[in-house]
């Protein structure tokens, strides 16, 4: 399915959920004084991703959350009538996508006849970027809950990939009663990078790197680390969906919420907790993933250790009480994009599998 030119009908000022001039002024400036990189010549998108098109209509739920007014972007996608299975499945997306991206996804689910919720965590893509904003797993995983809350979701098949699947680990031990699968797609947070030998990154120091991200690092970095050393036209919507928003006059914005989130990574481990997870998970892995966040500020002769997706996929899956894993040989960080169709089969049965089986 090819992303659609749906324009949604609220002004500019609507999609803008900024607390307040004064902050919003203060990185005006500072943005202004940030040169854009060179040699990246692309689309330019707004902080909130404005100019950017989702294939179905976005929504936003307005909610108050440390001491501000926030909004979340999200898309409600109805299941196809003729197979309404009266379930639902929510989306979390990872670090470097946005709500968007699960487009296959979205259309295999639906004609399967789930309802889909696919949202843009706060600090991403089309929601709100706060300039001063605790981000932990814990928050995130409530302002989902509230959301679903809102639209009268009680339970729901949660499906995260990458830092959402470390999202949907945070949500599943919170909310474990609401949680009635849970599925991860490649997720980080397998392991402790901490205490595998990363050293502790600062804010600064996050926030001095995301400022001088260009579409050339994203698509190398995907390259090398999600497509093992692959790439394809179809990719490259989604490095400029990220790089646009690094084009704009807010990228400063931008930048410093990417810098927060990073540090929330980096420093919120779950993998001590997975024995915890109660609910039937279904683990989908591809092999050839070397995701591992940190890994350039750890030392040379630690970073072969880190990222190891088949031999983490194994040890989660020795951990998890009930679980199946399904791993891709040939896939890396994202085989919802590099095998869609054998993904979105293995999916479909799997939760399938687990629904008749719980």
């Amino acid at each position: 399915m090819k992303i659609s030119h749906y324009l949604t009908s609220l002004t500019l000022a609507a999609m803008l959920a900024v607390p307040s001039a004064a902050p919003l002024d203060a990185f005006a400036q500072t943005s202004a004084s940030v040169p854009t990189p060179a040699q990246d010549d692309g689309p330019v998108y707004g902080a909130e991703l404005q100019g950017f098109d989702y294939p179905w209509p976005v929504k936003w739920f307005r909610f108050h959350s440390q001491r501000q007014d926030l909004q979340m972007a999200y898309m409600d996608v109805p299941p196809d009538p003729q197979t309404a299975n009266g379930r639902t499945a929510v989306l979390l997306h990872g670090k470097n996508y946005c709500a968007a991206t699960w487009t296959p996804t979205i259309g295999a689910l639906t004609k399967a006849g789930y309802r889909v919720i696919a949202m843009d965590q706060i600090g991403f893509c089309k929601s709100s970027k706060p300039d001063d904003y605790q981000f932990t797993f814990q928050q995130l995983a409530r302002n989902t809950h509230d959301l679903l809350a809102a639209l009268g979701i009680e339970r729901a098949t949660i499906i995260g990939h990458s830092t959402g699947g470390m999202l949907g680990i945070r949500y599943a031990l919170q909310y474990p009663d609401q949680t009635e699968q849970l599925v991860l797609v490649d997720p980080i947070g397998l392991e402790d990078w901490r205490a595998k030998g990363v050293p502790p990154v600062s804010v600064d120091q996050w926030y001095d790197r995301e400022l001088h991200t260009t579409a050339d690092r994203i698509r190398n970095y995907e390259r090398t680390t999600y497509f093992a050393g692959q790439w394809r036209a179809d990719y490259e919507p989604w490095v400029q969906m990220l790089a646009g928003m690094y084009r704009g006059p807010e990228r400063a914005r931008v930048a410093w919420d990417s810098a927060l989130l990073y540090d929330m990574i980096l420093t919120q481990p779950v993998v001590h907790e997975l024995p915890q997870l109660t609910m039937p998970t279904l683990l989908i892995i591809g092999d050839k993933d070397t995701t591992a966040i940190g890994k350039e500020y750890a030392p040379p002769e630690r970073r072969p250790a880190l990222g190891n997706y088949p031999q983490l996929a194994h040890e989660t899956a020795a951990a998890i009480p009930h679980v199946k894993l399904v791993e891709f040989p040939s896939s890396g960080h994202a085989p919802q994009l590099q095998e869609p169709d054998a993904f979105n089969a293995a999916l479909l049965s799997g939760m399938a599998e687990l629904h008749h089986a719980d």
